[in-house]
C-alpha cells in the first residue's frame, strides 16, 4: 500500500482522488470511487439548488461509508448562484473534505469551513496561486497542469515543470492534477514531489460514470491530441474534446469575435444534454489530453486497483532493479 501525507490527512487507502466534473461528479461514480479506497468528490454546483444537494449527498452515504467530499467551484457569473448557501449545505451536512476552485472570491466559503473544521483541497494552476492559497490557510493543493481537462489557466505550463515547481515551495500536501491516468503517472507524480494524483477524464471512462456510453468509447478512440483550447481570448481558457461544436467555437473565437457570438455553442446546458443523449457533437465537452492513455472502460475499483499495482510494481521492481544495477556497476 502506499502511503502519503495525503492518504494520511484524508483517511483514504490510496493516493488518488476523482476531482469534482460538471455533470458527472454525481453519486454512483463517486460512492465507487469512495468504495475503491480513493477520495471522491460530488460537484456541488451540478445540483440545481442546495436543497438538491444535499439529497445528492444522502444518496452517496447510502451507497458507501468511506470518505467522500464535495467540490464547490466559485466564479463571476451573471446569474451566479448562492455559494454561501451550498457551502452551508455542505457543513450542515456533515462533509469534512471539500475541493474549492475559482476565483479569489472563494476565500469568503472557506472562512465558512475552516469555522466548521472542514479540510479544503484547492485546485491552482500556479505556483503564485498555491502559494497564496497556503498563506490563507488550505489544507492540501491540487495543482492542474496544462494538460488537463477543464481550465488549465493561462501560463501553459505542463506538469513536468509545475509539480516539481511547486513541491519546491509549498509545505503542505499536493495532488498532482492533468495527464494522469494509469500507474505510471502516479509514480512519476510521487517521484515529482506530490502526494497523489487526481483524475478526471480518467473516471470519466469507467463504467459507473453517469454520462452516455458512446463518450467513454470515445476516449478510449480518441488519442492525445483530441482536444481543442477555447476561450484564450477571453483569458478563460478551457481544454474540451474536439468536436464539430468546439471546433466552430475556437473558428469564431479566433476571428475576433467576442464571447457572446459563441455563447450558444458553449452553455452548460448543451453539454449536459449531449452526455445524456450520446450525441457527440451537440454540445462541448470536457476532457484532457490523457484520452491518449485510455484503453478501456473498466469499473471504478478496477481501475484504482490496477493503477496502484501498477505502481507498486514499478517502484518495487523496475525503479528498484535500476538501483541494484548502478550498485553493482559502481
Amino acid at each position: 500500500m502506499l502511503t502519503t501525507r495525503f492518504t494520511e490527512m484524508f483517511g483514504v487507502d490510496h493516493p488518488i482522488a476523482q476531482g469534482g466534473m460538471q455533470w458527472v461528479g454525481t453519486a454512483p461514480l463517486v460512492s465507487a470511487v469512495a468504495n475503491a479506497g480513493a477520495l471522491g468528490f460530488l460537484t456541488a454546483l451540478t445540483q440545481p439548488d442546495p436543497a438538491a444537494l444535499a439529497a445528492e449527498i444522502a444518496r452517496c452515504r447510502a451507497l458507501t461509508d468511506r470518505p467522500f467530499g464535495v467540490n464547490l467551484t466559485v466564479f463571476p457569473t451573471i446569474n451566479a448562484p448562492d455559494y454561501n448557501a451550498y457551502a452551508q449545505t455542505i457543513i450542515d451536512a456533515g462533509i469534512t473534505i471539500v475541493e474549492t476552485a475559482g476565483t479569489p472570491a472563494v476565500a469568503e466559503q472557506w472562512a465558512m469551513f475552516k469555522a466548521a473544521g472542514v479540510r479544503i483541497i484547492h485546485k491552482c494552476t500556479s505556483v503564485r496561486h498555491a502559494l497564496s492559497a497556503e498563506r490563507k490557510g488550505v489544507d492540501a493543493i491540487s495543482i492542474d497542469g496544462f494538460e488537463c481537462a477543464g481550465h488549465p489557466g493561462e501560463d501553459d505550463i505542463p506538469g513536468l515543470i509545475l509539480i516539481p515547481a511547486a513541491a519546491s515551495q509549498v509545505k503542505i500536501p499536493i495532488l498532482a492534477s492533468g495527464g494522469f491516468g494509469d500507474g505510471r503517472g502516479l509514480v512519476a507524480a510521487l517521484a515529482l514531489g506530490a502526494d497523489g494524483i487526481n483524475m478526471g477524464t480518467r473516471f470519466c471512462a469507467t463504467q459507473e460514470a453517469p454520462i452516455h456510453d458512446n463518450f467513454k468509447q470515445a476516449m478510449v478512440a480518441n488519442d492525445e491530441r483530441a482536444t481543442e483550447l477555447m476561450f484564450r481570448s477571453y483569458r478563460n481558457t478551457a481544454r474540451v474534446a474536439r468536436n464539430t461544436v468546439s471546433l466552430e467555437a475556437v473558428r469564431i473565437e479566433r476571428e475576433g469575435q467576442p464571447f457572446e457570438a459563441i455563447a450558444h455553442l458553449v452553455k452548460g446546458s448543451r453539454g449536459r444534454e449531449a452526455l445524456q443523449s450520446g450525441e457527440l457533437d451537440a454540445g462541448i465537452w470536457s476532457a484532457g489530453m490523457v484520452q491518449g492513455l485510455i484503453h478501456d472502460v473498466p469499473t471504478t475499483q478496477a481501475l484504482v486497483e490496477r493503477i496502484v499495482a501498477e505502481a507498486e510494481d514499478i517502484i518495487g521492481a523496475r525503479l528498484a532493479g535500476f538501483v541494484s544495477s548502478v550498485r553493482r556497476a559502481a
